[in-house]
């Protein structure tokens, strides 16, 4: 078994065993000593920036769902965002002048994070088109709306997010934290510190923050690997 399916079993039978003891029927815990393996992170998916590309071209401009999705989309690359803040953003808290959104993440803490040009733009277009066909004279002050006039749900943006990855040709279950990955990848590379990173994810811990430089010190490594003449 690999080192996390054999942590979670040690885990069950710690409780179950602790349970025996709090009803009486052990004298002692045989599991009190047991030691789970180490377990190694994961390093997070995400996409380069061809197939960031192809994502967007996927969409169908024309149609006011894909004027939307675009716009999602993009937003998404551009800022970060968890899925649940994406979809509830309010049109009130876009400054488009100033190229910000202000977010409400999690446990109610609200942050401002800077949204790019290219983005902004597809906001516009959807904005200006695809929206009002969408709400057909209804009113919604979310941002992104589905044709029956309510917030995009979260499952929703699943759904065609994974239909538009099949479309454009990615890999399977491509999720909306990949993109959100690929935010954070694509900053590192760049040049942006670990500080503003953290802020513009929302990040209570900046631990949670420092597993994107192992993403980084990976590509590292495949840089000297494919390029070094002695590597």
């Amino acid at each position: 078994m690999a080192s996390r399916s054999i942590a979670r079993h040690i885990a069950t039978l710690r409780n179950f065993y602790g349970h025996l003891n709090e009803k009486g029927a052990l004298d002692a815990d045989p599991t009190a000593h047991l030691a789970a393996p180490r377990q190694w992170q994961s390093l997070p998916k995400y996409l380069n920036k061809k197939q960031i590309d192809d994502l967007l071209a996927a969409c169908d401009g024309s149609k006011p769902q894909g004027l939307r999705d675009r716009a999602m989309l993009e937003f998404l690359y551009a800022t970060g965002l968890r899925v649940s803040e994406l979809c509830q953003v309010r049109i009130s808290e876009i400054e488009r002048n100033m190229g910000i959104v202000r977010v409400v993440g999690k446990g109610n803490k609200h942050r401002i994070v800077p949204v790019g040009k290219s983005a902004l733009a597809a906001v516009e277009r959807y904005l200006g088109d695809g929206r009002p066909r969408l709400l057909k004279g209804r009113a919604s002050p979310y941002l992104f709306v589905t044709n029956r006039g309510g917030a995009m749900s979260r499952q929703g943006f699943w759904m065609l997010l994974g239909a538009y990855g099949k479309k454009a040709g990615i890999f399977h279950n491509l999720t909306p934290h990949v993109l959100r990955h690929t935010f954070a990848t694509h900053l590192l590379e760049g040049g942006a510190d670990l500080r503003s990173l953290q802020s513009m994810l929302g990040h209570a811990d900046i631990s949670t923050t420092q597993i994107y430089t192992h993403v980084v010190r990976s590509r590292l490594r495949r840089t000297v690997d494919e390029h070094h003449p002695r590597a």
